[in-house]
């Protein structure tokens, strides 16, 4: 780890406030591109997402003592996104979040690459996500880190909103 490299640990619970700063400052600028139902919806999801209970992995990247970014890394067959199980077979990463001031610092990239690690110590075949075509940016490091897509899990939350299933096979 360099100097710069972010430190990549799980959340305490006292962190909560500082992982939803995060989490809306990340998905803030989405807001400008939804329509106003779309987005007041998708951000009540946000927040009760990210008061999960159960058995979900709360993961922070740190740098200089302040949250630069947060994920959340579900385990198989639970249900991720509310409703139904998306996967049976894989562990589904959530709410990657990195501000905007915090970008383009390989700190989403480390978050990610802790899910795989975690992914592939508890022996999973593969990492799941889900995504839509407005996180450009995600998307583009999302296949750059090797995820494919995986349209059979893709769903629609909501009319004209297409989240798209991605994953990355984990060879051991």
């Amino acid at each position: 780890m360099t100097g710069h490299d972010p430190l990549i640990r799980d959340a305490r619970p006292d962190e909560r406030d500082a992982v939803l700063g995060v989490t809306l400052a990340a998905y803030e600028e989405y807001a400008a591109t939804m329509p106003e139902p779309l987005w007041t919806g998708y951000r009540q999801h946000l927040l009760a997402t990210l008061d999960t209970e159960g058995p979900v992995e709360r993961i922070v990247a740190e740098r200089v003592g302040a949250i630069v970014g947060s994920v959340l890394l579900f385990p198989p067959s639970t249900k991720a996104y509310g409703t139904a199980a998306v996967s049976v077979d894989c562990p589904e990463v959530r709410l990657l979040a990195v501000p905007p001031r915090a970008r383009g610092q390989g700190v989403g990239a480390a978050l990610m690459e802790e899910c795989a690690r975690r992914a592939r110590r508890a022996g999973a075949p593969a990492l799941g996500l889900h995504t839509t075509d407005m996180m450009r940016a995600a998307v583009r490091m999302y296949e750059r880190l090797g995820y494919v897509r995986a349209p059979e899990s893709d769903f629609v939350p909501a009319k004209g909103l297409l989240v798209k299933g991605f994953r990355l096979a984990l060879h051991r």
